[in-house]
């Protein structure tokens, strides 16, 4: 596993945890740390996040053998 793949499997634990604390609580805690979810930060930290699910998809897709190499 790669540092790119180890960094955006991080961010997605993050999205994770936020957005069980949305559906649970009702409580955005990348809103509450930046400032609102409109704040430019906010908006980097949720962009992060999701260039990150895009590409853990391709850890669905690579064959074990690549897997076991890295």
């Amino acid at each position: 596993m790669s540092i790119l793949d180890k960094i955006a499997l991080a961010l997605i634990v993050i999205g994770g945890i936020n957005w069980g604390l949305v559906g649970i609580f009702q409580f955005d805690l990348v809103a509450w740390i930046c400032g609102g979810q409109a704040s430019v930060f906010a908006r980097i930290i949720y962009t992060l996040v999701g260039i990150a699910a895009l590409w853990c998809i391709s850890l669905l897709f690579r064959g074990e053998e690549e897997r076991v190499r890295e």
